[in-house]
């Protein structure tokens, strides 16, 4: 029979590490909204009728997309602990 998989190795320098992508797209829309986001990354899912379902439907099917969002929400998180905010 098939042996359970060992866990994922714990990531502890990986801030993406445990997190959907859902909790980063609901993050980056509360920091920035829905035109801060088109603004700085333009798509289509940010910029008609957003919602978080129709982006991250996209999303997940486009690998370019998902990096730049991934990496802005890297950006986020270098920007707040910059000026100390949690």
């Amino acid at each position: 029979m098939n042996a359970p998989a060992p866990p994922p190795p714990h990531q502890p320098r990986n801030p993406l590490h445990g997190l959907t992508l859902e909790a980063i797209v609901v993050a980056l829309q509360e920091e920035y909204g829905w035109e801060g986001l088109d603004a700085r990354i333009p798509l289509r899912c940010f910029a008609f009728e957003p919602s978080v379902k129709s982006s991250l439907k996209f999303l997940r099917r486009t690998p370019w997309a998902r990096a730049k969002v991934e990496g802005l929400y890297l950006f986020m998180l270098r920007e707040r602990q910059r000026q100390g905010r949690p």
